[in-house]
């Protein structure tokens, strides 16, 4: 029997497949990516005794064939919950997000017909954490190489900015009062258990009139756990003598301060959403959105009707639902912009969990750690966006999106911030999350491991501790609140990256960068633009050496995060290279870009982490040929590793005095110069834009909506029969959105920009579906859609699911009773009564003999105990009694029958017939059930 690893479950599997290496990026499939449960213990591989075979590492397999070839990892034990979910890796090359199984310990990626290198350095990750390697340590890898890591040494912190007018991070002045309400629990859409509601409220006693809302949604945590011991698990409903982990009681620190500002403010629960959203398509978005909904809607009623108010509500200040600002942290942050989308262009009927009226008006979101898988902004509701620099979770700090997608997308108004954070992780922003603070077990998502990172390990001159961290927190959520609900324009530069800093976030170095407000766009490299003396790359490209940051980088950019599809047409920077001062760089438009109204030209350009004093002059030239130098810009770059997402946009701006003194045109500017001046570098020009001081009032712009549905089928046995993705189009105006059709075979997409409107043609995207009686794995034929203008996208992937109908092949096993000799084999030969597109698999279970002598681990040949177990085979004892033993029947794609085979020791010791039983363990992923598989045995005869 040939090598293999140790599995626990029969591999069939049912559940649909996801999309392909090559088209499930960095965000693509978040719902299917973890099931339910947890463990405080590190995970890794399955822990080998041998090579996996196939050039692959151990723990590693490839099975079926054509669309169903997959790539499946196995844990040693269940993968815990995390907002970004597990990915697979070649090296530094993302190839795709896996489906979970439903006892988190087996990953599958569809590969189709895209090829593997050779022996390619296969990793399963979460976030920044390696899951697969052996051993019993923390699971974190030591540094990439050329990653740059000296171990003892701290980086340096940025400089302190300049104060800024106001500090809002200074408790005010009222009084507050705390307490929780609980409601009855409902039914969310694609959810089977109800989902809890309920919340704490911390808001003023004192304060006149109605006060602006502030609600906060907590992320993707383990829902459950026990009060002795380590044991966390994702539950839902907790099991008996488990507890619900407070997560929602995580913001305390956050609340408070708002509240003694005068801000009514509640953090709900999503327990039951965080414990059920591996099988949402979208992740759990449109669930957290309804769940968010849920509670405006009950907070609108007690407004209107104080008597009807939990007790807590009535002892505090009435909310104003005119006013309210929604928090999320991690996929928190996505499920809350969802509710903004929601809120202005409602959900679909069938996913939507809320039907009632809107009454209230949302001024704004704060996103915390965001993921956001569908890259879907909401682009008229203003919204700054916390990228925590030492985030272990959602490591690529994806949450950029939030700024860089909203360009083009709507009239521009709503200014979008994102406040890079240096030396902070994804937890500590919730107590509830933070080691010495929580209920429940808790950990620094920044692994460090063995190996020190010299940014974002404890104790380093960048790392933040958790209380550091939690203050600066508040202090950029209070912020917002300040500029985007109280309207307070003096709150503005501590956002907008203007480059002040608030003396409340303490020693935090904070940067920031926005779009929107009263820029006017400028330079956009996605737009019609040409480059010399630099290029145009994509931010987005299935070809890493192809793409803006190229391959062999230490560290990846927050700008290039990559979602569904593997290459995004139009989505572009421009990258600069230079080996000597004075090469310049210049962006032509095709049209003119008009500048008029406009104080400063404001850019937003990448350096290398850890660089210094790089320096630019930045000059403008209009349709005439007249040119003037507006002047110079110098960067250093952010600290970082190659852990880290570092390679972030700073912004810098010049006033455009040198321009209007020169004759430049500003009505009719045609080209931008960026010359280095500094003796060789690399830089990332991400866009620039005319900008000027003040915040717009912001109105929600008429768009149409695009949701894709999912229609499941039956393959059937014969034919080909074509069936049409469901695509709806609601809300008002017109717009461009761009579709991704993806082949599930190569796993290539094809992209194309149409044009939708609600009660117009509805985009057709056929799909063909083939029959046949083998059976095999459901097949997703994907579709994903992003805006591109004058629309929003909601639930951004769907498609055309063929399940297989064919029934599971019968397992045979000849014959029932084997014996040999010693010296001799026993062989069993596993039949399948057909054969199937996929791999058959079962775990071969010992069970004690029941009568007679059982077979011993020194009775068996050495050499396939050591390849088979992780226990020596002294002191002897009955093959049943190894907890290490994992032997496997597996029968490949295509073919009917494999063979168990048992090498039998020889001895000099007489002794009476030996006997082992064994049994195949089936698992049946459609019901999540485990079923016995045939008996067998084999007795074994000292020789005559």
């Amino acid at each position: 029997m040939p090598t293999r690893r140790r599995r626990t479950l029969f591999r069939v599997r049912r559940t649909g497949v996801v999309a392909a290496v090559l088209v499930a990026a960095v965000a693509g499939s978040p719902g299917s990516t973890q099931a339910q449960q947890n463990t405080a213990d590190p995970v890794r591989s399955v822990r080998p005794v041998a090579d996996a075979g196939g050039g692959l590492p151990a723990g590693w397999s490839v099975t079926g064939r054509g669309a169903v070839r997959q790539l499946v990892w196995h844990a040693d034990r269940p993968v815990p919950l995390s907002d970004s979910g597990v990915a697979f890796y070649s090296g530094d090359r993302l190839l795709g997000r896996p489906a979970g199984s439903p006892d988190g310990r087996t990953f599958r990626l569809t590969l189709g017909t895209a090829p593997l290198d050779g022996r390619p350095d296969l990793r399963a990750r979460t976030g920044e954490r390696r899951l697969d390697i052996a051993g019993s340590g923390s699971g974190m890898p030591a540094a990439p190489a050329g990653s740059g890591e000296r171990p003892g040494l701290s980086a340096t912190p940025p400089t302190r900015l300049p104060v800024n007018a106001v500090d809002p991070g200074r408790p005010g002045s009222y009084r507050t009062a705390t307490g929780d309400y609980k409601l009855p629990s409902v039914r969310l859409p694609g959810l089977a258990e109800r989902v809890e509601m309920h919340a704490v409220v911390v808001a003023p006693t004192n304060a006149p009139g109605h006060r602006p809302l502030v609600l906060f949604l907590h992320g993707r945590h383990a829902t459950c756990y026990t009060a002795r011991g380590r044991d966390t698990s994702g539950d839902w409903p907790c099991r008996a003598g488990a507890r619900p982990i407070p997560s929602y009681r995580g913001y305390l620190t956050d609340q408070r301060l708002l509240a003694s500002q005068g801000y009514v403010t509640v953090s709900i629960a999503a327990n039951g959403v965080n414990g059920q959203d591996y099988a949402a398509e979208d992740g759990g978005a449109q669930a957290r959105s309804s769940l968010v909904r849920q509670h405006l809607a009950r907070w609108a009623d007690w407004a209107a009707h104080p008597a009807s108010a939990p007790p807590i509500v009535r002892r505090t200040a009435l909310a104003d639902l005119s006013r309210v600002l929604l928090v999320g942290h991690s996929r928190g942050g996505e499920g809350v912009n969802r509710a903004a989308m929601d809120s202005l262009y409602g959900a679909p009927a069938d996913q939507d969990g809320y039907h009632g009226p809107v009454r209230w008006h949302i001024r704004g979101t704060v996103l915390i750690g965001p993921t956001i898988f569908g890259q879907n902004p909401t682009p008229d509701v203003p919204s700054a966006t916390i990228l925590p620099g030492c985030d272990g979770d959602v490591s690529d700090l994806q949450g950029e999106m939030y700024v860089d997608a909203t360009r083009g997308v709507s009239g521009g108004a709503a200014l979008h911030s994102a406040v890079y954070m240096v030396g902070a992780d994804h937890n500590f922003f919730n107590s509830q999350w933070t080691p010495g603070q929580a209920e429940a077990p808790a950990e620094d998502d920044f692994w460090s491991g063995d190996t020190p990172d010299r940014v974002c390990s404890p104790g380093t001159a960048t790392r933040l501790t958790a209380r550091q961290q939690q203050a600066a927190g508040a202090t950029y959520i209070a912020a917002a609140a300040r500029l985007f609900v109280a309207g307070d324009d003096r709150a503005r530069p501590l956002l907008d990256g203007t480059g002040r800093r608030a003396p409340s976030a303490g020693p935090a170095r904070v940067l920031t960068h926005a779009v929107g407000g009263r820029r006017t766009p400028a330079f956009l490299p996605d737009g019609d633009v040409t480059v010399s003396g630099g290029r145009l790359c994509d931010e987005v490209t299935e070809v890493v050496s192809a793409a803006c940051l190229g391959s062999g980088r230490s560290g990846v950019s927050p700008h290039f995060a990559s979602w569904a599809p593997s290459r995004e047409p139009g989505r572009r920077a421009v990258a600069l290279r230079w080996t000597a001062a004075g090469s310049p760089a210049v962006v032509r438009s095709a049209s003119p870009v008009r500048l008029t109204g406009s104080r400063e030209l404001a850019l937003r350009l990448i350096v290398p982490p850890d660089s210094g004093d790089t320096r630019f002059d930045i000059g403008l030239t209009d349709t005439s040929g007249r040119r003037a130098v507006l002047g110079r810009v110098r960067l250093d770059g952010l600290p970082g590793t190659g852990r880290t997402a570092s390679y972030w946009g700073q912004e810098v701006r010049l006033p455009l005095t040198a321009a209007v003194r020169a004759g430049v045109d500003l009505r009719r500017v045609r080209s931008l110069s960026v010359v280095p001046r500094t003796g060789s570098g690399q830089a990332w020009l991400v866009d620039s834009w005319g900008w000027r001081a003040g915040t717009p009032a912001v109105r929600a712009a008429d768009l149409a909506r695009v949701d894709i549905g999912r229609t499941t089928v039956a393959e059937g046995d014969s034919g080909v029969r074509t069936y049409h993705v469901p695509v709806r189009v609601s809300g008002h105006g017109s717009g461009t959105v761009r579709l991704f059709v993806a082949d599930p075979e190569t796993g290539r997409t094809t992209a194309r920009e149409v044009t939708v409107r609600p009660g117009g043609p509805t985009p057709v995207v056929p799909v063909e579906v083939r029959g046949n009686t083998r059976y095999g794995y459901d097949v997703s034929h994907d579709v994903f859609v992003k805006a591109v203008h004058g629309t929003v996208a909601g639930a951004y992937r769907g498609g055309v699911t063929a399940r297989d109908d064919d029934p599971v092949p019968a397992v045979e096993v000849t014959p029932a009773a084997a014996e040999a000799t010693e010296g001799g084999n026993l062989t069993w030969r596993v039949s399948l009564s057909a054969a199937a597109d996929v791999e058959i698999s079962a775990d071969v279970v010992v069970l004690p003999v029941t009568s007679g002598t059982e077979l011993s681990t020194t009775d068996v040949d050495s050499r396939w105990l050591a390849r088979y177990s992780a226990e020596g085979p002294l002191p002897s004892r009955p093959l049943s009694r190894l907890r290490g033993l994992s032997l496997y029947a597996d029968v490949p794609p295509g073919r009917t029958s494999t063979e168990i085979t048992v090498p039998i020791a020889t001895d000099a010791v007489t002794e009476p017939a030996e006997k082992v039983r064994l049994r195949l363990e089936l698992y049946d992923e459609q019901t999540g059930t485990r079923r016995d598989g045939p008996e067998f045995t084999g007795t074994v005869h000292d020789p005559a």
